[in-house]
C-alpha cells in the first residue's frame, strides 16, 4: 500500500462546484421523476431497465446459444430498445424521457470533472536521453497492412542512421534471436515496427542488455504505443525520437518466462484465437464455438492465484501489465493510465446465464460475474478438463486482431507459418514441456500453448523507451464515478485515498 493523502477540505474550489453540480443534477432527474409520477414517470425508469436487460439477455442467447435460442436473442436485441423508443413515442413520454438523460448526462459529466480535477494524474516521469549511435530497428512489411512501405519508413530510418532488419514474410525467423545478434555487433538501441507480439520479443531482449527500446507504430491497433502517447496515424514520427528523445522507464510483463507488453488472455478468447479458421473469419468462428465454450459439456474453466488469494471457475480470465482504468474500458479503445506502477491488472469474467447476463449489463463493474484486481503474481490452472501436450492444428496461427490483447501483426503478417510475430521460431520462445499438461493462452494476442500452472508476473521498469519529445501523448481516461468521493467533494469532507 502506498501512503495516503488528504483531499476533501482541500479540493480545489473548482472540483467542489462540479460535485456540487453534478448532485444538482441528480437531484433534477429525481425531481423530474417525481413531476411526471401522473405522467408515466415511473413507466420511463421502468421501461428503460427493462429494455436493458432484454437487450442483454438477448446478446447472452445469441453468443451462448445455437438454433432457435439464437434467433430469439438475435430478434431481443432488436426489438427490445425498439419497443422502448415505440412505447416512449405513442405514450407521450418522450420528453420525459429525453430530460431524464439530459440531467444524467449532464450529471455524469460533472463528477467526471469534479474526480479527474481534485485528483490530478501524476505524470510519468521521462528523462533527457542521448543521440543512439548504432541503433538497429526490425521492420516487418506486412504488419498494418504495411504500414512500413506505405510510410517510407525504411528510408527514413537509414537516414537518421538506423540499420534496419527488413523480414521477409516468406522465410520465417526468430525475431529475438536477430536482436541479440545485433547487439552482440554493438547496437545501442533496439527497435521495432511491427505488432505488439513483435514488440515483446525485442523489448525483452532489449531489457536484459538494459539498452533503449523503439516502439514505431507499425501494426494493426498498436496498443503499446497508444499507451506510450506516440502518434498511431503516422508512424513515422516515431522516429523522431532518434534524433530528439527522451526515455521514459516502464514496467515489462512475464508469463511463464515469455515476455509481454499489453495482455495475457486465458479461456473463452484464447480457445477462440487457436482456431485456424478465426484468422479469416473471426466473427463466424467465434459465434461457431461460443456455445461449447460458454455453456457446452465438459467446458475448461479456469482457477488461479491471485497474490495467493484463489479466484474460481472463470470463463476468461486478462491480465494486464499495469491495470486498464475500467473494466468496461478492456476493448479496442481501452486504455492503461501508467505503465510504471508496478502491478498486474487481473479481470476474470464468469456468466453462465441470461440473468448473470444482464446483471453485468446493468451493474457493471459492480457485478458478481465480474471480478477486477490487481496483483504481483497470477498462477493460472484449470479447474475443468485440461488437453494433452501437442498443439492442434491451430497452434501455429497467431491470426488475431480485436481487443487491447490482441496482437498487431498477427492477423496481417502474412501465411499463417509467420503468424507467430512475423517468422518467429515458437520452439525458440515458447515455453513447454513434452508431456505436460498445456492449455491454450493468447499473449499479445498470439495463439500459444503453455504447460500449467502458468504464472504472470512483472518486471517493474524493466524496460528503457525511447519516445519523441514532440509526441500526442496520453489521453487521460474518464475516472469512474464514485459517488461517495462526489459526496465528500461537495460537502467538504474530508477523506483519504491511495495515490494514483
Amino acid at each position: 500500500m502506498g501512503a495516503t493523502r488528504e483531499t476533501g477540505s482541500d479540493a480545489p474550489g473548482e472540483a467542489r462546484f462540479l460535485a456540487r453540480l453534478a448532485l444538482l443534477a441528480v437531484l433534477g432527474s429525481l425531481l423530474v421523476l417525481v413531476l411526471a409520477l401522473g405522467e408515466g414517470g415511473l413507466m420511463v425508469l421502468g421501461a428503460g431497465l427493462l429494455g436493458v436487460v432484454l437487450c442483454a439477455a438477448g446478446v447472452w442467447w445469441f453468443v451462448a446459444h445455437r438454433g432457435l435460442l439464437r434467433v430469439i436473442g438475435a430478434l431481443l436485441v432488436f426489438l427490445a430498445p425498439t419497443g422502448v423508443v415505440v412505447l416512449f413515442a405513442y405514450q407521450g413520454l418522450w420528453l420525459t424521457a429525453l430530460i431524464l438523460v439530459l440531467c444524467w448526462g449532464v450529471a455524469l459529466t460533472c463528477a467526471r470533472a469534479a474526480l479527474r480535477r481534485s485528483r490530478p494524474e501524476r505524470p510519468q516521469v521521462a528523462t533527457a536521453a542521448a543521440r543512439p549511435a548504432r541503433p538497429v530497428l526490425i521492420m516487418n512489411p506486412k504488419s498494418g497492412g504495411g504500414k512500413v512501405g506505405r510510410f517510407g519508413l525504411v528510408e527514413r530510418a537509414e537516414e537518421l542512421g538506423a540499420r534496419v532488419i527488413l523480414l521477409d514474410p516468406g522465410a520465417p525467423a526468430d525475431v529475438a534471436e536477430l536482436a541479440r545478434r545485433a547487439v552482440a555487433d554493438g547496437a545501442d538501441l533496439l527497435g521495432v515496427a511491427g505488432g505488439d507480439g513483435t514488440q515483446a520479443l525485442v523489448a525483452a531482449v532489449a531489457a536484459d542488455h538494459d539498452l533503449p527500446f523503439l516502439v514505431i507504430s507499425a501494426g494493426t491497433r498498436n496498443h503499446l504505443a497508444m499507451d506510450l502517447g506516440l502518434d498511431r496515424d503516422d508512424p513515422s514520427r516515431c522516429l523522431d525520437a532518434l534524433t530528439d528523445g527522451e526515455e521514459l522507464r516502464i514496467d515489462l510483463g512475464d508469463v511463464s518466462g515469455r515476455a509481454f507488453v499489453n495482455t495475457v488472455s486465458f479461456g473463452v478468447y484464447a480457445d477462440v484465437v487457436q482456431r485456424p479458421e478465426y484468422r479469416d473469419d473471426k466473427a463466424g468462428t467465434a459465434l461457431s464455438l461460443m456455445p461449447d465454450l460458454l455453456v457446452g459439456e465438459g467446458v475448461r474453466r479456469l482457477d488461479s492465484l491471485v497474490d495467493g488469494a484463489p479466484l474460481a471457475d472463470q470463463q476468461a480470465l486478462l491480465v494486464s501489465n499495469n491495470p486498464y482504468f475500467s473494466p468496461d474500458e478492456i476493448s479496442g479503445t481501452g486504455r492503461r493510465p501508467r505503465l510504471d506502477d508496478g502491478e498486474l491488472g487481473v479481470l476474470g469474467i464468469r456468466v453462465e446465464d441470461a440473468a448473470q447476463a444482464a446483471d453485468l449489463a446493468v451493474r457493471g463493474s459492480q457485478s458478481t460475474g465480474l471480478t477486477v484486481l490487481s496483483a504481483h503474481r497470477v498462477e493460472v490452472t484449470v479447474s475443468g478438463p485440461a488437453e494433452a501436450d501437442g498443439p492442434p492444428e491451430a497452434a501455429e496461427d497467431a491470426g488475431t486482431d480485436g481487443p487491447p490483447e490482441a496482437a498487431e501483426d498477427a492477423g496481417t503478417d502474412g501465411p499463417p507459418e509467420v503468424a507467430e510475430n512475423a517468422g518467429a521460431d515458437p520452439s525458440a520462445e515458447e515455453p513447454g514441456t513434452s508431456g505436460a499438461v498445456e492449455i491454450p493462452v493468447a499473449v499479445d494476442g498470439e495463439a500459444l500453448r503453455m504447460p500449467i500452472p502458468v504464472v504472470c508476473t512483472l518486471r517493474p521498469g524493466a524496460l528503457r523507451v525511447l519516445v519523441p519529445r514532440d509526441r500526442p501523448g496520453v489521453v487521460a481516461p474518464p475516472p469512474a464515478i464514485d459517488w461517495r468521493r462526489i459526496l465528500d467533494l461537495a460537502f467538504g469532507r474530508t477523506v483519504r485515498t491511495a495515490p494514483r
